[in-house]
């Protein structure tokens, strides 16, 4: 494609089209304004077509020269009218094609030179016109209905030219629109455009030029209202189209047609035991018949080299076994071709001259055995489902003749061999004629026949017979004129007939055009072809009326005495009967009968005789002039003089022979059978040559031995076989009693497994042919089956869930382990269920349920991750489910995975998280994928297509063939081959081969240790040029100076003394520095939560992919944040900020992404226009500066990070074309910075005197952006200067008549108007052009900290609470009209974020309540989306059946969530009180109105609350002072409560009486209350208080006999502190007799006391002191939380821990679910749900 023709050429505006200069018109072409495209087009009318068009160039002589390989037309069939398009196409090969398409053509037609395509138009959705087409399945043939709409239609001239004429394309020469019609534009492309998908939509989904797809240029695009749907309002129509379509090569709107699928029979593999060659007594006896037949006749051709063999090994697929004569010898002639590729960048599947693959092809199935001789004698042709196969006998070169799209059903020659006509099975046969030397199509027509039965040319070409069914069933011969068709003539029909009678075959004479013969059931027929009429008559069969014919053929030769039809017509039968009748006088000669020979023992074989009895079943027969062949159902081939007295010459198959054929110098005779063989036997030297093999059903596995080059297959057929790569030939046949499902190949050894139906798992030794192990650990059908890439493990997997383990190193290959429903149930994942990383270190599949993947440990198979992904498309009405897994090479830690969706998803194999996605990757369903070892390329299977892609999805090439669906693709292990099977094995010569890996030339130090010194540069250090710091920006202070210091002296690598003396003479600086800002009085300018936890950065953060916790989801939002949310209503991102942690949430699913860079508060999120990045900043920790992380919306991962401003964000934004990004700093640091979104380097910053509260671009001039502070409204403006950027800033004041205000928010309208928001409630209106305020109105009595405005729609929110909706119609015109007050909400909290559509009809608010509202104005309802906490969580905790949980607050609030959607179900709320501590009643009995939550409270009070009825139930007073812990006991008898003086009390929760004070703890507060039920002591439970005083007390409770007595008393001294960690305790839940407890002492530890030998048996050692802490009930685990935002989980039996640091404050609750695979932390008002992965 010429530069200047990408991404695509407007024809109209190239060749300026309203001008008329470069084209012309003819007849009645006008332009108008059509109103549904709001626009002009043209318009041509008239009726005759011809008289009336538009001719783009001008004269047919002259030329466009567009090269695109894709014609975009954008146009409207005029109602009840025709249209007539032509399309002038240039040829590589010089020819020029027309190209025409029309509602006038009623069928498809084509010559050398010209294409017809009949034009089915579309009518608009819903219409009768559409039911009536999708109905019928086609458009509406003939004039537009009128309801006809506005066409985008996409013509592939590439396909066009290559598919019906094997031409190449060159460029598109003229085009001529003809009337009727309306037209908007043309253009052409190389690029795949979709007009229904809009710019936004292809950014999200990947689509760009540089990948060949994208959206419909905006200048050619269709308009679409707000909300509606491109495909409800026009057509888009591709041709090729997808679907099936009727009539056939019509160019109309597709609809998808359903996929078929069979599943496999089942059977077992065993080892076929070889094959002797017998020789049979006919055979000796007629040697010198042969002699005599042959001898004048041989020429040239070589004889064969003559041994004597009596056991052949059977090496054939076929299961073909020879009877030949001693001397002869079953040859293979097999060389090996050597084929030359040239390395090319993009791949290629190439198979030999076109793709290496027939000899791998299953022969066809037994409705289609047959092959034809050429001429020659040297070339056999016959077809291999869609492709026709031409093979030299003598050295196997093939060549391909493709261009069907269904399996072949019949083939003929010419006399000459140099036409070649084949049709194709199908409801529309298509029958193609063939150059056969050129190997190009001549003609392609369509036969108005169901499936061809039968084909036949005459000797000269000139006719052609074809026999099938109309659509009655009944059999139809149509005979066609080809005369012309090497020409570049059209064919034409001679004759057509309809018969009742049977036709099995049909032939032409070979010595008159117009005679043919014909056979079938009860019938022998002579036809011919006379004044335009077919005509029959039958032969008079007599007693044989009823016989079941076969074939029929003519006698041979000719004599000067007799005429050409003077000749005897030979005819074979399903009773063995062959009838001699003579042609001329339509009357049986002579009747033979083929009879089984009588065997008297085993041994003997006598030689076959025609007589009476039960015959065997003749299925083919042909006739030299010297001998007669014939082929019949007990499996020879057999040569008989033409009196047929004996035979002399025969060959056993092991199955039925289908077809027999002598070539025409009768020197060799071709052989096919049933069972899928090809091979001929050669007269001459009575020897055997299988040129073909193949299994007899479908193939449903293979797997490939790199090392020794062989593939091995599993068929329906029962069988396993053993295939050398480079000669093609089958090596080993396994015959099994079930089906074989699945294979797989050892990666070193030569020994292979093989699955099957059964649930069995063999492994044979193929050396030996020795069957190493058997194993049957599946009750259902083997689906997977692999060897780890070291050859030390094999793994299998059933249909019915099971997974099982093998040792492979060892030849027993005995069970390591077996595991039960893990892989998801069913066959359709067969048979490569099963992927191994190439590390040897994780094996993955589909499991346990179709909606999951699990990655588990390749050695052991314990359980490493496990991913939803019906939970990852968040368009998706559906649930999604996973079809295949695959890993790609280690390196790259991706597993793909394809979905039902039709998509394939990059998943990291250590987190679980989506990286990115492929959509509509095959039009059915992906059936197998893999990828290249050199990870740069992606092959994927669907239907019958294979498509090889590049790694990073640049749009595939696409490859046919096969005309079964495909069940397994894969690349050999050279990666110079691919191989797919499914109705047969295709063998793909690849053309990108691999990447060459070059010598590593980093170098690493040996031992490891870092250098001491940091290494010189390799070039001098810069200079120090001072000039240059005043090109940086403005307002320079002295950092800038300072820093371009320290990384001068950084290069030179000065002495460590002078680096010390530089930091201490900066420390200096600092401190004289006295001055401080003052923090602004103004709710918009950001303010982090004041914390005293510092982090810890010497943590141990566990290894990736080894983590125990991974962060399941985020429950709440951070209202202390500032535009802390964002929204895209057309991709559908929704993210916002709790804490540290930037949480990505699925608004249709509820499912969270959650991005970790951060470790302190997030005050600011900002998004791209196009939604594909998305920054957030926080602060530093540890004073350092402020970290904004870049993140990529697809792969959710930090590209980028920016450490600037010294104190906080304040607010960021990006540019329009999202070229420039803005930040700006806090009160402490009031600075804007400019940042280049390419690279993320700083190009400029500006300084400013006051506090900054928002910024903002404008949406109409890339360069203008403004700011607000507490001095006023700034003004900005880029301009750049080569690659220089500086940012200009002027300053302005707010008018006087608003007072002493301070401008808090802005933004901007499309038409150069600036709105802002003061803190007093006004909004002021600004002309940018003249920086001017023209318009002011008071729109709030409080602050203003939101606006947004949207066409003539504003929107202001404020610390009112109140939202509030304008109409600002009236300011465009700058003017100061009213404004008006359209609607107002009022929320639950100060408005400080807001995103809305572009209409400003829906949106989401954020509030600093942590609720974020789903917003809609048209119906003025709000939804709450997201809540949280404001104030500091207190507690949180699991009910029993885990179905909810509790948290509480300091707020006063006990808030219950439903699990696992963690959305709030019911708030109690208690005004000015604090809850500090809840807990669930133990017992849900529905009987007493289900699960209640009690909560303690700081006024000493407990209030238990129903779920049920949403209501408090019960309110207890039992504490003077603030409830610190409260617990039912373990039968939920009663309740226990604490309180800060120490008293603990025991009260009804029936009555509510406080019948019991225990003060053991009285002056100390008490931190924890657990319950333990426990039948072993006295009484039936225990119970434990700890007190902050270090004391913990255990008793044993009998509340149903009102006992309760001290068991233990346990003191842990600790030395003096002011501050102090509290004291902690708990039983185990492994053990209850042992007591956890933690607490401020002399060591930072957990001791674990036992109650039984009343003393600390064990303690762990902490690195911080523990404010919270929890046990599992499975898995030995603790989970830590510490005051330095460490969550430490650690394993109490082996003491190893890991850290993780999610929260951005100390953590004060920590608590395990009660089944132990969940856990909550909270931190202050944020709490993060993990879920625990090593439990066990």
């Amino acid at each position: 494609l010429a530069v200047w023709q990408h991404p695509y050429v407007n024809i109209f505006k190239h060749m300026r089209v309203e001008e008329w200069k470069k084209t012309s018109r003819e007849g009645d072409v006008t332009s108008y304004m059509d109103k549904t495209l709001m626009c002009s087009v043209f318009r041509i009318r008239g009726s005759i077509p011809a008289s009336n068009y538009i001719l783009l160039p001008k004269t047919s002589t002259q030329s466009l020269g567009l090269t695109g390989r894709y014609l975009y037309l954008l146009f409207r069939p005029s109602p009840a009218k025709h249209f007539v398009v032509h399309l002038d196409i240039a040829a590589e090969e010089g020819q020029v094609i027309r190209v025409s398409f029309s509602n006038l053509f009623k069928e498809f037609k084509s010559t050398a030179t010209w294409l017809q395509f009949p034009f089915l138009c579309g009518a608009a959705k819903g219409s009768v016109y559409e039911s009536t087409a999708k109905t019928a399945r086609h458009g509406l043939v003939g004039p537009a209905p009128s309801t006809v709409r506005w066409t985008c239609l996409m013509m592939d001239l590439q396909y066009v030219l290559s598919v019906y004429l094997n031409r190449r394309h060159s460029h598109l020469k003229t085009v001529k629109l003809c009337a009727n019609m309306s037209v908007k534009n043309m253009f052409t492309s190389d690029l795949v455009l979709d007009p229904g998908v809009s710019f936004n939509e292809a950014k999200q989904a990947g689509l760009a030029s540089s990948l060949g797809t994208g959206p419909m240029p905006r200048e050619m695009s269709f308009p679409v209202p707000k909300g509606g749907s491109w495909h409800d309002l026009y057509d888009y129509i591709r041709f090729p189209s997808d679907g099936a379509k009727m009539p056939f090569d019509s160019i109309q709107k597709g609809y998808p047609s359903a996929v078929s699928t069979c599943s496999p029979a089942e059977r077992s593999p065993m080892r076929e035991m070889s094959r002797s060659v017998n020789i049979s007594k006919p055979v000796q006896d007629r040697v010198s018949l042969i002699q005599q037949i042959t001898t004048p006749k041989l020429g040239s051709r070589t004889s064969r080299s003559h041994r004597s063999a009596v056991r052949i090994p059977c090496t054939d697929d076929g299961g073909v076994h020879v009877y030949a004569h001693t001397e002869d010898d079953i040859n293979t002639h097999r060389e090996d071709n050597t084929h030359t590729h040239t390395p090319q960048f993009t791949p290629h599947l190439y198979v030999t001259d076109l793709f290496h693959k027939a000899t791998f092809c299953a022969f066809p199935a037994p409705t289609h055995c047959f092959a034809l001789w050429t001429k020659s004698g040297d070339t056999v042709v016959y077809p291999c489902h869609a492709i026709i196969v031409s093979m030299k006998i003598s050295s196997g070169q093939q060549r391909f003749f493709i261009g069907h799209t269904d399996k072949v059903s019949a083939l003929t020659f010419n006399g000459s061999s140099t036409v070649l006509a084949s049709a194709q099975t199908g409801i529309q046969s298509v029958v193609r004629v063939w150059n056969y030397l050129k190997a190009n199509c001549l003609a392609m027509f369509k036969t108005h026949a169901h499936s061809l039965s039968s084909l036949s040319f005459s000797y000269s070409g000139g006719v052609l017979c074809g026999v099938g069914k109309d659509g009655h069933s009944k059999t139809m011969v149509v005979v066609w004129n080809t005369l012309r068709v090497t020409k570049g003539g059209e064919v034409s029909v001679l004759a057509k007939a309809h018969t009742d009678v049977d036709i099995q075959t049909m032939k032409i004479a070979f010595f008159d055009d117009t005679r043919m013969v014909s056979c079938g059931r009860d019938n022998v027929r002579l036809w011919r072809v006379r004044s335009g009429a077919l005509r029959s008559c039958p032969v008079n069969l007599g007693e044989y009326h009823a016989l079941d014919f076969t074939d029929v053929a003519f006698e041979e030769g000719h004599s000067a005495d007799r005429e050409p039809e003077d000749r005897t017509l030979f005819a074979s039968s399903r009773s063995g009967h062959i009838l001699e009748i003579d042609y001329r006088s339509v009357a049986i000669k002579n009747v033979r009968r083929l009879l089984p020979a009588q065997q008297p023992h085993a041994q003997r074989r006598e030689k076959q005789t025609f007589g009476m009895g039960l015959g065997i079943a003749v299925n083919s027969i042909s006739v030299s002039s010297a001998f007669c062949a014939t082929g019949s159902e007990d499996g020879f081939l057999r040569l008989w003089p033409l009196d047929f007295s004996t035979v002399f010459l025969e060959a056993e198959h092991e199955g039925p022979v289908s077809l027999v054929s002598v070539s025409d110098d009768g020197l060799s005779v071709m052989a096919a059978t049933s069972s899928g063989n090809l091979g001929y036997l050669d007269v001459s030297s009575r020897g055997y040559s299988t040129l073909m093999r193949s299994h007899t059903d479908g193939v449903l596995g293979f797997s490939v031995d790199g090392i020794r080059r062989r593939i091995t297959t599993a068929s329906c057929d029962r069988t396993v076989r053993v295939w050398d790569m480079d000669s093609m030939q089958q090596l080993y046949d396994f015959v099994s009693e079930d089906t074989p499902c699945s294979v797989a190949f050892h990666p070193s050894l030569q020994v292979f497994s093989c699955g099957s139906s059964s649930g069995l798992v063999r492994v044979f030794d193929i050396a030996s042919a020795k069957l190493l192990a058997e194993h049957k650990q599946h009750r259902g059908e083997v689906v997977g089956l692999a060897f780890s890439p070291d050859g030390e493990f094999m793994y299998s997997a059933g249909s019915l869930g099971s997974l099982a383990l093998y040792n492979s190193s060892q030849e027993d290959h005995h069970v390591l382990r077996v595991l039960g429903n893990v892989v998801a149930r069913g066959t359709e994942r067969a048979p490569d269920a099963l992927t191994v990383s190439s590390d040897n270190r994780c094996l993955a599949f589909v499991g346990p349920s179709e909606y999951t993947v699990t990655i588990m440990d390749a050695r052991s198979l314990d359980e490493l991750l496990r991913v939803d992904v019906s939970i990852l498309d968040v368009e998706s009405t559906s649930l999604d489910s996973a079809r295949k897994v695959c890993f790609s090479p280690a390196s790259t830690g991706h597993l793909l995975v394809t979905t039902s969706a039709n998509k394939i998803l990059w998943i990291s194999a250590n987190t679980g998280r989506l990286l990115r996605e492929v959509s509509k990757v095959h039009k059915h369903q992906c059936s197998s994928l893999a990828v290249s070892e050199d990870g740069r390329f992606l092959l994927t299977a669907g239907h019958n297509a294979v498509k090889v892609w590049d790694y990073n999805i640049i749009p595939p090439q696409m490859f046919i063939g096969h005309s079964q669906p495909i069940r397994q693709v894969n690349f050999s292990p050279d990666q110079m081959a691919v191989v797919s099977v499914g109705d047969a094995i295709f063998f793909w010569d690849f053309l990108a081969h691999p990447q060459e890996t070059g010598t590593d030339r980093r170098r690493l130090l040996s031992n490891g240790m870092p250098r001491r010194t940091a290494p010189l540069p390799s070039s001098p250090p810069p200079c120090l040029d001072i000039s240059s710091i005043d090109r940086i920006g403005q307002g320079e202070n002295r950092c800038s100076l300072f820093n371009l210091l320290f990384f001068n002296l950084v290069a030179a690598n000065v002495p460590e003394h002078v680096f010390n003396l530089f930091l201490l003479f900066l420390c200096y600086l600092d401190f004289l520095e006295v001055e401080k800002p003052v923090r602004p009085d103004c709710y918009k300018h950001f303010t982090p939560r004041f914390k005293t936890s510092t982090l810890d950065q010497s943590t141990a953060t566990p290894e990736l992919g080894e983590e125990g916790l991974s962060l399941k989801a985020v429950i709440g939002y951070n209202g202390n944040g500032r535009a802390n949310m964002v929204w895209n209503p057309e991709t559908g991102l929704f993210a916002y900020s709790c804490g540290c942690v930037v949480v990505v949430e699925n608004l249709h699913t509820g499912s969270q992404r959650h991005w970790l860079g951060h470790t302190e508060e997030i005050s600011c999120l900002a998004v791209t226009n196009d939604a594909q990045t998305v920054a957030s900043a926080a602060g530093g920790s540890g004073g350092s500066r402020s970290l904004i992380c870049i993140w990529n919306v697809h792969y959710g991962t930090c590209s980028n990070t920016i450490s600037y401003h010294r104190g906080a964000v304040q607010a960021m934004s990006f540019s329009r074309d999202d070229y420039f990004f803005l930040t700006v700093g806090d009160f402490t640091d009031p600075e804007v910075a400019l940042w280049s979104t390419r690279t993320y380097q700083l190009l400029s910053r500006v300084s400013v005197s006051g506090p900054l509260y928002d910024v903002a671009f404008s949406p109409s001039a890339a360069s203008q952006l403004a700011c607000v502070g507490s001095q006023g409204l700034y003004f900005c403006n880029t301009h750049t200067q080569g690659l220089d950027v500086e940012l200009k800033v002027q300053r302005v004041c707010v008018p006087e008549e608003v007072g002493d205000v301070e401008p808090t928010a802005l933004c901007y309208n499309a038409n150069s108007i600036l709105f802002t928001g003061t803190n007093s409630g006004h909004v002021c209106a600004w002309d940018c052009n003249t920086q001017c305020c023209f318009m002011t109105w008071e729109a709030d009595q409080g602050e203003i900290g939101v606006l947004l405005c949207r066409g003539n729609r504003l929107l202001t929110g404020s610390n009112t609470r109140r939202l509030r909706l304008w109409g600002v119609a009236a300011v465009q015109g700058m003017i100061g009209a009213p404004v008006l007050l359209e609607q107002e909400m009022m929320l639950d909290g100060t408005v400080v974020s807001a995103a809305f559509d572009d209409v400003m009809d829906m949106g989401i608010v954020g509030t600093t309540a942590g609720t974020l509202w789903y917003i809609n104005w048209v119906d003025n309802t709000s939804i709450r989306l997201i809540s949280g906490h404001k104030s500091k969580v207190n507690d949180v905790v699991f009910s029993p059946d885990e179905r909810h949980f509790a948290t509480c607050g300091e707020d006063g609030s006990v808030r219950v969530w439903s699990a696992p959607s963690n959305e709030l179900v019911v708030q109690f709320q208690v005004l000015n009180q604090s809850c500090g501590s809840a807990c669930w009643s133990p017992v849900v009995n529905p009987s007493k109105g289900g699960a209640c939550v009690v909560g303690g409270y700081s006024d000493g009070t407990l209030r238990i609350f129903r779920l049920a009825s949403s209501e408090m139930e019960l309110k207890l007073h039992p504490h003077p002072v603030a409830v610190t812990a409260i617990q039912y006991s373990a039968n939920g008898q009663v309740i226990l409560s604490a309180g800060r003086d120490g008293l603990m009390a025991v009260s009804s929760p029936v009555t509510g009486l406080t019948f019991r004070i225990i003060s053991d703890h009285k002056g100390a507060p008490i931190t924890t209350i657990q319950c333990y039920k426990e039948f072993g002591l006295e009484g039936n439970e225990m119970w434990l208080a700890a007190s902050a005083d270090r004391r913990v007390s255990v008793w044993a409770a009998d509340w149903m006999k009102d006992k309760c007595e001290l068991l233990d008393w346990l003191t842990f001294p600790a030395p003096e502190s002011d501050s102090l960690p509290p004291s902690l305790a708990a039983f185990s839940p492994i053990d209850p007799g042992l007591v956890v407890y933690t607490g401020y002492g002399v060591e930072r530890e957990l001791s674990f006391y036992s109650l039984a030998k009343k003393r600390v048996i064990k303690k762990i050692a902490l690195s911080h002191w523990a404010m919270c802490f929890s046990l599992s009930s499975k898995g030995r685990l603790i989970a830590v939380g510490s005051k330095e935002r460490v969550l430490k989980l650690i394993k109490s039996s082996s003491g190893r821990f890991q850290d993780f640091l999610h929260h951005s404050d100390s953590l004060q609750t920590c608590r395990f679910s009660p089944s132990g695979k969940l856990l909550f932390t909270v931190a202050y008002n944020e709490i993060l749900l993990w879920e625990v992965h090593f439990n066990s």
